[in-house]
C-alpha cells in the first residue's frame, strides 16, 4: 500500500540536484566591515577525476585577503587594482589580492577538502547583497567552472537552475 508513494519519493530524491555537488562556502553570510574566513569546501573532483588545482577570483569588496597554504600544493597570489577604491577601516584601498590559486596538489574524487582565505568585508557594501566567489576547479581530466552568477538585480538562482553556480556570501548589516 505504501510502496508506490515511497518509490515516488525515492525516485524524486535520487534525481534531485545535489546541493553539495559544487564548491560552496562553509559560512554563507557575514556582516559588512567584519573579518571573514572564507572556507571553500570541495566535495568531489571532475567526473571521477582528482582535483589538481583550485583558482579563486576574489570578489570586489573582499579585502586584505590572505590565503592559507596547503601541504603539497603550490600557492600563487595575484594582486591588482580594484574597479573602484573601497573603504577598509576608515582608509581608501585601491588595490589588493584579486585571485588565489592552489596548484600541483592531488585531491582524489572520493575525498573532500577545504581551501581557506581570510579577509575583511569592505565597509562600502550594502546589506542584503550577495558577494560571489568564482572558482575554477581543474582536474586530471576535466574542469568544473563554478562561476555562474545571477544577473544583476536578479534573485539568486533556484536550486538546480544553474549548473555551475559560484559560491555566494550573503552580506548582513554591520554588527
Amino acid at each position: 500500500m505504501f510502496r508506490i508513494p515511497l518509490l515516488g519519493v525515492a525516485c524524486a530524491l535520487a534525481f534531485a540536484p545535489n546541493a553539495s555537488a559544487h564548491v560552496t562556502l562553509e559560512n554563507q553570510q557575514a556582516p559588512i566591515g567584519a573579518s571573514y574566513k572564507a572556507v571553500l569546501r570541495v566535495p568531489h573532483g571532475c567526473n571521477g577525476s582528482a582535483t589538481v588545482a583550485l583558482r579563486v577570483r576574489i570578489p570586489e569588496g573582499y579585502l586584505d585577503v590572505k590565503p592559507m597554504p596547503k601541504a603539497g600544493w603550490k600557492l600563487d597570489v595575484t594582486r591588482g587594482k580594484y574597479q573602484k577604491p573601497v573603504s577598509l577601516r576608515d582608509a581608501k584601498v585601491s588595490e589588493g589580492v584579486t585571485e588565489v590559486d592552489w596548484t600541483g596538489g592531488n585531491l582524489p574524487d572520493s575525498y573532500y577538502d577545504e581551501f581557506v582565505l581570510t579577509g575583511t568585508i569592505g565597509d562600502d557594501l550594502q546589506a542584503g547583497q550577495t558577494m560571489y566567489f568564482a572558482v575554477v576547479q581543474e582536474c586530471e581530466k576535466g574542469v568544473n567552472r563554478w562561476i555562474e552568477i545571477p544577473a544583476a538585480g536578479g534573485a539568486p538562482a533556484v536550486r538546480g537552475e544553474q549548473s555551475e553556480p559560484a559560491a555566494g556570501l550573503r552580506l548582513l548589516p554591520k554588527g
